[in-house]
């Protein structure tokens, strides 16, 4: 049977933070999810413009009515707004001690926003923790509920300390405020936990602790251990930020679904080059083979790593006239290609795809004459701790390019080396514009 948890907090209008965030959270964690609406917010990427709450005996009903049929296997609070819901809260999940609680104690918006009357801290201390499993406070709101500032690991221990006084099982103190990589404390009462993981530098932050929070609720609803289940959020929102795509004028959301749209996006990037395949060989263009054989590549959006690009098993080779893949492609095939596509996305994300074709006169002399961007490295300058790494040199070679020119060309050549074939390559966003230019050059480059 399907997992199942139950958030209970405000609405975000956005889309990014509350109910939302924590909805699109339990789905891409394969947890069913459901909702109590405390709090209708008109809020977007620029902050709250009006806030809605609503009766704490509606709250309440919302509750009794889903738990009371479907149950749920962890709950999660956001915002509660007032007193008068935390209490209502409070005093209806008291008749369900055997389902952990997740408590994020929301505060304040990403914009700077009340979340929270403060005269309901007090109430949020005393109803909630005590029922807490686990709760999740950001810098700003530990300091709000223990008055202890922290600016490093140690501080943290000391809030995690301080608020496991006030009666949850676990804390998470989340040190997303401070400088240097992203770490969260965890505390049991007995031990302490860090949990570290890269800053992903990006303006996409609102609704991060929504996220985390249910991400942590969602593990527990999955039957994971809490060390377990706030490792496992803290991956799923390191992802969420890394992949997050801009949206509006201010602090856009994460991206929830970044694994559902990354798997589309593999199906379509091994697609798109099998498209291009089918294209090249029909085309008759052996001439572009070099004698190493070419290849054509494509990376996912936001690629990383070599297993983020694919590329042709085999290569794609002369066969006479005509070019012929060996077998279709798959991502992590080709080293080479992916250090071309990784290096040129770094400075451009759109230039996902390439392909290396032979090099001659009238093959440059055709890419200049379609008008095309056009830089050269020389393998001679490579350091030699470059050369030393197998396959550096086109990482190299290909970061010269883009850092003297200021942008990535659509064509980067060398006249090879010791044992190493001149080459050229082609470098655009799809592999149906790398296979446009490629058979524009072939065409040219024949006179016609």
């Amino acid at each position: 049977m399907i997992p199942v948890a139950l958030t209970i907090a405000g609405s975000d209008s956005g889309g990014g933070a509350g109910i939302q965030a924590d909805l699109k959270t339990f789905s891409a964690n394969g947890v069913y999810g459901m909702s109590a609406v405390t709090s209708v917010t008109a809020q977007n990427t620029l902050g709250v413009q009006a806030v809605h709450n609503l009766p704490p005996e509606a709250v309440a009903a919302q509750i009794e009515s889903v738990l009371s049929d479907i149950g749920a296997r962890a709950i999660k609070t956001g915002m509660l707004a007032n007193a008068e819901i935390i209490a209502a809260v409070a005093d209806t999940l008291r008749a369900y001690p055997d389902i952990p609680l997740v408590v994020d104690p929301v505060m304040l918006a990403k914009s700077g926003d009340a979340l929270l009357e403060p005269e309901a801290v007090s109430t949020l201390i005393e109803g909630l923790f005590p029922l807490a499993a686990v709760v999740t406070p950001n810098l700003d709101e530990a300091k709000a509920l223990t008055g202890i500032e922290a600016s490093d690991v140690d501080g943290m221990k000391a809030i995690a300390r301080k608020l496991h006084e006030m009666g949850p099982r676990h804390v998470v103190v989340k040190g997303g405020h401070l400088e240097g990589p992203a770490v969260d404390v965890l505390f049991d009462g007995a031990e302490y936990r860090t949990f570290e993981a890269e800053r992903i530098d990006t303006r996409s932050t609102h609704g991060t602790g929504c996220t985390f929070a249910s991400a942590i609720a969602a593990g527990l609803a999955k039957g994971a251990g809490v060390a377990e289940a706030v490792a496992s959020a803290k991956t799923y929102l390191t992802e969420a930020l890394r992949h997050a795509e801009p949206l509006g004028g201010g602090h856009g959301p994460v991206h929830h679904f970044h694994e559902l749209y990354r798997d589309a996006d593999r199906l379509s990037v091994l697609d798109q080059l099998s498209a291009a395949a089918r294209r090249l060989e029909s085309a008759h263009a052996g001439d572009l083979v070099p004698e190493v054989q070419c290849n054509l590549g494509m990376g996912l959006a936001g690629a990383q790593s070599a297993d983020d690009v694919a590329a042709f098993p085999g290569r794609l080779i002369r066969v006479r006239r005509d070019i012929r893949s060996v077998a279709p492609p798959e991502f992590g095939a080709s080293s080479h290609v992916a250090r071309i596509i990784l290096t040129a996305m770094r400075r451009d994300p759109s230039k996902r795809s390439v392909m290396n074709i032979r090099y001659d006169e009238s093959i440059l002399g055709a890419c200049r004459g379609l008008g095309l961007s056009i830089a050269s490295f020389d393998r001679h300058e490579e350091p030699l701790e470059s050369k030393r790494r197998e396959g550096s040199s086109l990482e190299w070679g290909t970061a010269r390019v883009i850092e003297e020119q200021g942008f990535v060309p659509d064509i980067v050549y060398d006249l090879g080396d010791e044992g190493k074939e001149p080459m050229i390559r082609v470098i655009a966003e799809t592999p149906e514009r790398v296979g446009d230019i490629a058979l524009a050059v072939l065409e040219k480059s024949r006179g016609k």
